[in-house]
């Protein structure tokens, strides 16, 4: 048991505390920055941080995945507070989407990420890379009206008093506030680079918010007017555990809007979790395998915690994970330490928070959402054919038209379509030949022949001339649906009036009369 012990200190110290620490500094603005991209109260980022560090990863089966708020729920979050109209509220939709993934954990339901297809995952990461795009704009550009979609941008396209309209807009942007998105957007557009790799020190995200930070102190000791305003700054209150927003238990069933909600969430944190787990066990040097039962279990645990204290929920996050990796992580205690940390951040830092600009938090999320809708993305979508592209496609496209439940919906129906009609053509194959002046068909059956396949085949036989010789053959199938045999039996009778020869191999008739 000591000695035991003593390994795993050793580890820790030697690779995990490092790697903790450095997953710490990624984390950090993220949290912040899905918290204010999904409309709820900043604390609320840094809280899933410490839960997801501090309490997911010590029952989750994972040696390297890390938890924490993610992008990819940043709009069905947003959504929902607003629709719910109080945070309080939402907070219980948190809870349900947690016990949904206990209860698939439970179950050993983690399959059922296998059934969505990639096209339709990735269009819904795309959509979503393109709505946080779309949110950070006006606060990159420290416009601080809520009207810049609806009508403050659209307003300088108006025929009347343009130059008037370009002026009224100028004024509402904040000069300081773009130096700083400017700067920060450089930061990570450099770090991306292949010569970034080796001078990579700290973390981007950091060197970004460090660089925010002194902007700003520097706009304040010139006295420019390029000052960033008290709105346009993170406010953490210093004693955070009195401020926080705790569910409210008697509306559990006050509504549907609720459990709606949380199964749907509950459901795409299980999509992201999943995919990302199988990514960082690919990454894994140690060939390692993430039991995902277990893994959901823990992620469903962790977001019911949230609900309780005030959290917007979490999943299993690439960004962290990778970096986790990359910083030399050997156990899950490098994912624990990064929870500590977050935690000592908020309890003895807060003053340090304070200072950051959104702007910076702004340009780590467009530069987020960015990755996840990159136009390489596309190209290779479009590469794959039509199958692929369009499914693709219409989900991204119904996604921002309305939203995320109907979007990857329809994304869903025409992947199933295609099945459908791919399933038509492939599960039987007919050939024609002539001997001696006489037309002699084959029909081979293919594995597995269902009803999707009826109305093929009905019209496949009808058009069989008279005269000639037909051969089914079935002695290759595993299985054959009673529609298909129905089918042939019928066909049985029309052959002979048609005067056309029908062998069957490997099919048994049915008595078609008893049906009648």
């Amino acid at each position: 048991m000591k000695r035991t012990l003593k390994y795993y200190k050793i580890l820790w110290l030697r690779n995990d505390l490092p790697a903790g620490l450095a997953v710490f500094f990624v984390a950090l603005p993220l949290c912040l920055g899905i918290a204010l991209a999904s409309g709820a109260p900043l604390y609320s980022g840094l809280l899933s941080g410490i839960i997801g560090g501090l309490v997911v990863s010590l029952i989750s089966g994972s040696q390297l995945a890390v938890s924490g708020p993610a992008a990819g729920l940043t709009t069905i979050v947003a959504a929902s507070i607003l629709a719910q109209g109080d945070y309080k509220i939402f907070l219980l939709s948190v809870i349900v989407a947690g016990l949904f993934q206990v209860v698939l954990g439970i179950f050993k339901l983690g399959v059922i990420a296998n059934y969505f297809p990639s096209s339709v995952i990735k269009g819904m990461l795309a959509a979503i890379g393109i709505i946080l795009i779309a949110k950070q704009i006006p606060i990159a550009l420290g416009y601080d009206k809520p009207n810049f979609w609806t009508s403050g941008i659209l307003e300088l396209f108006t025929p009347k008093h343009i130059a008037e309209n370009i002026n009224n807009f100028n004024h509402q942007l904040t000069r300081g506030t773009i130096i700083i998105t400017i700067i920060s957007l450089f930061i990570l557009i450099v770090f991306k680079l292949p010569f970034a790799k080796k001078i990579k020190i700290i973390p981007a995200p950091l060197l970004v918010v460090v660089a925010g930070i002194i902007a700003n102190m520097i706009f304040l000791q010139i006295s420019s007017g390029l000052s960033l305003k008290p709105t346009q700054l993170v406010y953490i209150p210093n004693n955070i555990f009195a401020d926080i927003a705790l569910p409210d238990f008697t509306k559990i069933f006050s509504s549907k809007i609720i459990w709606k909600d949380g199964i749907i969430i509950g459901l795409l944190a299980t999509l992201e979790t999943l995919l990302c787990i199988e990514a960082i066990d690919k990454l894994d040097r140690r060939n390692r395998i993430t039991p995902i039962n277990r893994e959901l279990f823990a992620q469903g645990f962790g977001n019911m915690l949230c609900g309780v204290f005030g959290a917007i929920p979490i999943t299993a996050v690439v960004v962290r994970g990778s970096a986790n990796i990359d910083a030399g992580a050997r156990t899950k205690f490098s994912a624990f330490t990064h929870g500590l940390l977050l935690l000592l951040a908020v309890l003895f830092i807060p003053f340090i928070l304070n200072k950051i600009p959104y702007a910076s938090l702004s340009a780590i999320l467009i530069i987020t959402g960015y990755n996840l809708t990159k136009p390489t993305l596309y190209k290779n979508m479009w590469s794959l054919g039509l199958k692929q592209f369009l499914p693709f496609i219409i989900t991204i496209i119904v996604i921002i038209l309305t939203d995320l439940l109907v979007g990857v919906t329809i994304g869903l129906l025409i992947s199933i379509y295609y099945i459908i009609r791919g399933n038509f053509k492939v599960e039987y194959k007919i050939s024609s030949s002539v001997e001696n002046g006489i037309d002699i068909y084959l029909i081979k059956l293919n594995t597995d022949v269902t009803f999707l396949n009826k109305a093929n085949l009905k019209k496949t036989l009808d058009e069989v001339p008279e005269n000639s010789i037909l051969t089914i053959d079935g002695s290759h199938c595993n299985f054959i649906d009673y529609d298909i045999v129905e089918i042939i039996s019928e066909f049985e009778s029309k052959a002979k009036e048609r005067k056309i020869k029908l062998i069957l191999k490997g099919i048994e008739k049915v008595n078609v009369m008893a049906i009648h």
